[in-house]
């Protein structure tokens, strides 16, 4: 769940308050299919990906533990042009929505975050995240993925969030169960990763759990 990105990015919001509550769900469903909301916290801003980020995207292609975000596409310049293009269509088919992550107060991408609906009703969701190295255990993570999770299941209305993870990496492991998910099952052989398959675990978030997590998300379009 976890690798490098950098660049500049559109400018930062300002913060926001937590909300122990989420938002009304369901209540901008339209609107994000729209236009992708930017989700704003104490140490991230999160955006739409744009053209300007195809070089650190590429980067992040790049290295070696990056999640494939659903791109087969061998060639990286190719595939994170694809990821780029992609993402709109999917936002306003309303199949899957992708943040690129940025630091508020220098705009630098360090991330990327995707969640991709399971059913067409949105109940079920997969996401998966990458974060830059540097950046890996500054709560960065758990930031960006309470604004995801708040967004998930306050408004689009998703009940039940899965991640699959390779089972060698610990850090992201890790990282999910102190958000409070739950490992299902070890899924074995299930992704190639150089050559080889790979075991990944999987880990469930539903909406009734999220407790303290939640995050305000009031859409702030740019």
């Amino acid at each position: 769940m976890e690798a490098a990105v950098r660049a500049a990015c559109g400018s930062p919001a300002p913060p926001r308050e937590l909300s122990m509550t989420p938002d009304t769900p369901g209540s901008t469903l339209s609107d994000w299919r729209n236009e992708l909301p930017i989700l704003t916290a104490r140490l991230v801003t999160l955006r739409e990906p744009t053209p300007a980020d195809l070089r650190p995207l590429i980067d992040l292609r790049s290295i070696a533990d990056s999640t494939s975000f659903g791109i087969d596409e061998p060639t990286p310049e190719l595939a994170m042009q694809q990821l780029i293009d992609r993402a709109s269509r999917d936002r306003a088919a309303g199949t899957a929505f992708t943040y690129v992550i940025t630091i508020s107060s220098t705009r630098a991408v360090v991330g990327l975050v995707q969640a991709r609906q399971i059913d067409l009703s949105w109940e079920s969701a997969e996401w998966e995240c990458t974060i830059a190295p540097s950046w890996r255990g500054t709560g960065l993570f758990v930031e960006t993925a309470r604004l995801v999770g708040s967004f998930a299941f306050g408004t689009i209305g998703v009940h039940r969030l899965e991640s699959r993870v390779a089972l060698q990496n610990g850090r992201a492991n890790g990282a999910l169960r102190k958000l409070g998910a739950v490992q299902e099952g070890v899924l074995r052989q299930s992704v190639r990763r150089g050559g080889e398959y790979v075991d990944q675990v999987l880990w469930s978030l539903l909406k009734e759990d999220w407790g303290d997590l939640w995050m305000s998300t009031a859409p702030r379009v740019h």
